[in-house]
């Protein structure tokens, strides 16, 4: 077929939530999930609305309802419904409350997206499918980014727009991207510049869709966006090869497979993606290396410099904790460096890293006893938002040493960003679980915490 790209088509998703924002909930959601799974459906609508209202400080239905059915569960597949009415927490959840890998949960959501899909409404569906619309979106724009830098452009987030997620022939899946690429070419060397407009229609409600899209692939840590202009991550490279290898694979999951306007198939429908969804692949698990986030060096909190070295990191950051403490030990008395002791290996301790409190007063030589617990994201973590929440894990031994500890017993909770390594501490997790300012559930003794609980923020 000819392409034309002004055979324009607006394909949305559903509305989601700003970047930050977006890193912000996915922990909630899956503290919350996890929590109250197995659950009765109706249970499960009550529980997880007033689990969420109590984080979030909102008590709109509407609200709760579309964070509940819209964004946890329709488009981050964080659970699913089995044939018995119970919601069960989803593979994918799981798979995030192991490993604290926020990116890879958002690269398993770019694989696996696909239009149309069980996210619309039955005759939102109809109206793609009639149209011929059958794409692995994600993958077909990671390709058409690789050939662009292949000869040199830098595409921006209007040429993605217009020529690709809003175009008719591209999401039918019948162009090959280097298709696109020579008319993108061929409009910039014209001096034409396309964008998605609706009219009657400010910008941001034009863009809206494109711009969310987007979101996810920054999210998933494959791309960059600045100023509107796109770049992959190149420290992304595997991942991104394999997920563009898929940009002309049909959808996986078959919509076409369905009479949607009978309302048993409709059912069967809706059941089946969900299912389809919120699975991963066995074979299949993406991972999001310390390298690949590039993380930038900036002064600590404290004034000291801390140097990043990806190698010493390491993917649960007890290194660089481990650094950390040997710079502000050594900025209140150099010679009690040698009394920062790296313990990570040893079993059965409760704890990372042996330290010293090193602050002035009568304890300064007294032993403290860290944990460290690291997670990966795209955006830093601003504990000033009345909505934040995190959660680790702890297990058994921990939670002993924080009872046994006390007040020398400390979390360090990392955060590994693009932008820095930052690290949030609690200090006396036990007792201040006792006071009701943390939530620790003998789960695998899992310790939720917000804002007001931080006692020192501190940024590489």
């Amino acid at each position: 077929m000819t392409y034309n790209p002004a055979r324009q088509f607006r394909c949305t998703i559903i509305r989601g939530k700003a970047k930050n924002a977006l890193d912000n909930l996915l922990p909630a959601y899956a503290k919350i999930i996890s929590d109250i799974c197995p659950s009765p459906k109706d249970q499960f609508a009550l529980q997880f609305n007033e689990r969420l209202s109590e984080i979030l400080g909102e008590s709109v239905e509407k609200t709760l309802n579309n964070h509940r059915t819209e964004i946890a569960g329709k488009f981050f597949g964080m659970y699913y419904e089995d044939v018995h009415g119970t919601i069960i927490s989803s593979d994918r959840t799981e798979k995030y409350l192991e490993d604290s890998d926020q990116p890879a949960f958002f690269k398993d959501i770019c694989f696996k997206f696909q239009f149309p899909n069980g996210m619309d409404k039955s005759e939102n569906v109809i109206e793609k499918f009639s149209n011929g619309v059958s794409i692995r979106q994600f993958p077909y724009i990671l390709k058409l980014l690789v050939l662009s830098e292949q000869r040199g452009l830098r595409l921006t987030k209007d040429e993605i727009g217009y020529y690709v997620l809003n175009s008719l022939d591209v999401l039918s899946g019948r162009v090959d991207p280097s298709v696109v690429l020579d008319f993108i070419t061929s409009d910039r060397n014209a001096g034409i510049k396309k964008k998605v407009t609706v009219t009657g229609k400010a910008s941001s409600y034009s863009m809206q869709h494109i711009n969310e899209q987007l979101n996810y692939l920054e999210l998933a840590n494959l791309i960059r966006i600045d100023n509107k202009i796109i770049s992959l991550n190149h420290r992304e490279n595997e991942t991104i090869s394999f997920m563009s290898d898929y940009w002309n694979k049909d959808p996986e999951f078959n919509v076409g497979g369905y009479n949607l306007k009978d309302s048993v198939q409709r059912k069967q429908f809706y059941f089946d993606w969900q299912l389809f969804y919120s699975s991963l692949n066995k074979e299949l698990k993406f991972t999001t290396s310390v390298d690949s986030l590039n993380i930038k060096v900036q002064p600590s909190g404290n004034g000291t410099s801390v140097i990043v070295d990806t190698n010493l990191i390491g993917e649960e950051g007890e290194n660089f904790v481990l650094q950390f403490e040997k710079n502000r030990v050594s900025s209140f008395d150099h010679r009690l460096v040698r009394k920062v002791i790296y313990l990570g290996k040893t079993r059965g301790l409760g704890f990372d890293i042996q330290s010293v409190i090193a602050e002035p007063g009568e304890y300064s030589e007294f032993v403290k006893y860290i944990e460290v617990k690291t997670t990966k994201r795209v955006t830093v973590p601003d504990p000033r938002d009345p909505s934040w929440i995190d959660t680790v894990n702890l297990t058994r031994n921990e939670w002993v040493a924080a009872a046994q500890h006390r007040k020398y017993y400390s979390i360090y909770r990392v955060y590994l960003t693009p932008e820095n390594v930052t690290i949030f501490t609690i200090n006396d997790p036990y007792t201040k679980d006792e006071e009701g300012t943390i939530r620790c559930k003998p789960i695998n003794y899992r310790l939720d915490f917000t804002n007001s609980s931080i006692d020192s923020v501190l940024s590489s």
